[in-house]
């Protein structure tokens, strides 16, 4: 079983551009019922992640008004460098990684780092356990 067989597929997860402000990922993040937003430049590569625990983290460290918040670009809060996985790669070693990591999500990238899909944790364990 590999990846490719129970990621989300583009547009069905939410995704912003790099420029896009910290309220609308939020709002897309929203929107979709998942607690993540993919930024990505106009080549679709992958650029950072922001999840709701990092945004509750740092509106704990951070000392600013909250309000101030919404009008930062979304990628200045984001994590660079997040941890991905290919699509071809095994689905048991990827959902072992995500449990090791304390992961619910995992964007799928192709060798060049363009976002292709998205990982969720439950539809995988699903599908493991139905195997």
């Amino acid at each position: 079983m590999k990846v490719e067989d129970v990621m989300i597929s583009l547009g069905n997860f939410p995704i912003v551009a790099k420029k896009t402000i910290l309220k609308e990922a939020l709002t897309e993040m929203g929107e979709a019922n998942l607690g993540l937003v993919c930024i990505i430049n106009e080549s679709k590569e992958l650029l950072g992640l922001i999840t709701d625990g990092d945004i509750r983290r740092k509106l704990l460290k951070v000392q600013k008004p909250f309000s101030a918040f919404f009008v930062d670009d979304a990628l200045i809060h984001a994590k660079p460098d997040p941890i991905t996985c290919f699509p071809s790669d095994n689905l048991k070693e990827v959902v072992n990684l995500m449990g090791e990591k304390q992961i619910w999500d995992l964007p799928v990238v192709n060798k060049d780092y363009k976002l292709v899909g998205l990982l969720h944790l439950h539809p995988a364990v699903k599908r493991i356990l139905t195997e």
